[in-house]
């Protein structure tokens, strides 16, 4: 062998040892593990190869890798924990996408889609997209089609973080859910930052995040068009943070609806703030079943901004699921099933704050405080809230019925507050 084969051996070498070197052994790309990425193969069991793999890195921070460029059919699957791993990351660059058809959820929780469970330390970022190609489930939804044999009362949630705590969620596109986008169930230290999130506004049921029994999540930097809630709160969550969010068409940010059942709830400590609201059917709500019992407390909602919003301010302790309004407090949350006259019961409603909440309503009643006369609202307060008609000519007015709190500042229409 001459000098220069020599050389050009020792190089070569040389290049493969660097690159193995390199080579970071804790990261797990879905390609290495099958995934095509070519919309028509089934990319299922590459990504559960991949994120076992994941999961089951024991040194350093394990990554999952999903490559931009590419679109992957995914059907139904959970992503389970715990991990070995303090910190998983899943960088999420390219597009996942459901099976159009709503048979391919045969033998599968219907209610689920893409699923991390019992994970603790999950990171996901990397502008890619979730795509839960809704529209036939859509086309079949019992809302849709009232009375129709056949039609879907359930239908998937794109993305679900149940029993996870320490998540982080940033910059990923959620699309065309078939139902709710993205549900916190379970979760402890949820942080959503930067996400946007799309279904058209005739989409049914189709909330942008859903939060339940979780303590301590935050919203943030979020756009959200929907068919439903921008983000809805259900029963025992605490300490959730909605702020710096855009809530385009949809009915605004829920709390409820609480207590269907008759059950006890506890909802504490909910901030929303520095919210647009466009377009959309509520602002700031919150809605109860006459049956529930228990509590909402220590509610603020702040430096809110309303265009052309059917009800910005509601509290509804008489909810009927039939009414849509910005901001709303119903205590009398009811539907046609579900009797509600002489209940004896209710869930209470108290130190509720709306402060800075500016904007125009698209029907008379800009400020609707229905609260129950068996539990009243108390401790609502009203701080430098100016509220007008979306029509040059019209007018808008406060409702109040067992409503009782205090005001500062300016308020418009006047508080109708005891």
């Amino acid at each position: 062998m001459d000098f220069f084969t020599r050389i050009c051996i020792l190089s070569l070498l040389s290049v493969i040892s660097i690159q193995l070197i390199s080579a970071d052994p804790n990261t797990f790309n879905v390609q290495d593990y099958g995934a095509v990425g070519d919309q028509k193969t089934d990319d299922s069991w590459a990504f559960l190869k991949a994120w076992n793999a994941t999961c089951s890195a024991t040194t350093g921070t394990a990554t999952m890798i999903i490559p931009k460029g590419k679109t992957f059919l995914v059907y139904p699957i959970t992503f389970w924990g715990p991990c070995k791993s303090t910190t998983v990351y899943v960088t999420l660059s390219g597009t996942v996408k459901a099976p159009e058809d709503p048979s391919a959820w045969k033998d599968h929780d219907v209610g689920k889609w893409l699923e991390f469970q019992g994970i603790n330390g999950l990171n996901i970022d990397g502008y890619g997209q979730l795509d839960g190609s809704g529209q036939k489930w859509w086309d079949q939804s019992c809302k849709l089609n009232p009375g129709k044999g056949g039609c879907t009362k359930l239908a998937p949630t794109v993305l679900g973080f149940r029993e996870c705590k320490n998540v982080n969620m940033s910059h990923i596109f959620v699309i065309s859910s078939p139902q709710t986008h993205i549900l916190v169930l379970g979760g402890e230290n949820v942080y959503l930052k930067d996400l946007t999130i799309r279904s058209p506004g005739t989409s049914p049921n189709t909330d942008g995040i859903h939060i339940s029994h979780s303590n301590n999540v935050l919203v943030d930097g979020s756009f959200i068009e929907s068919g439903d809630d921008c983000v809805s709160i259900g029963d025992a969550s605490m300490n959730i943070h909605v702020s710096y969010c855009e809530c385009e068409l949809g009915h605004g940010v829920s709390i409820g609806s609480l207590g269907r059942s008759g059950n006890e709830v506890l909802v504490e400590n909910i901030t929303v703030e520095h919210v647009n609201f466009n377009q959309t059917s509520n602002g700031g709500r919150i809605k109860t079943w006459q049956v529930g019992r228990g509590q909402v407390r220590n509610v603020e909602f702040s430096y809110l901004n309303f265009t052309n919003v059917q009800n910005p301010i509601i509290i509804d302790q008489y909810y009927c699921d039939v009414a849509h309004n910005p901001i709303i407090i119903d205590q009398y949350y009811c539907d046609v099933a579900h009797a509600c006259k002489g209940t004896k019961t209710g869930v209470k409603i108290s130190d509720v704050r709306y402060i800075k909440a500016f904007g125009t309503s698209t029907t008379p009643v800009a400020i609707n405080l229905n609260c129950s006369n068996i539990v009243p609202c108390t401790g609502i307060t009203f701080e430098d809230v100016q509220l007008e008609s979306a029509s040059s000519n019209g007018q808008v007015t406060s409702s109040c019925n067992n409503a009782f709190g205090n005001t500062k500042g300016i308020i418009k229409p006047n508080s109708c507050l005891k």
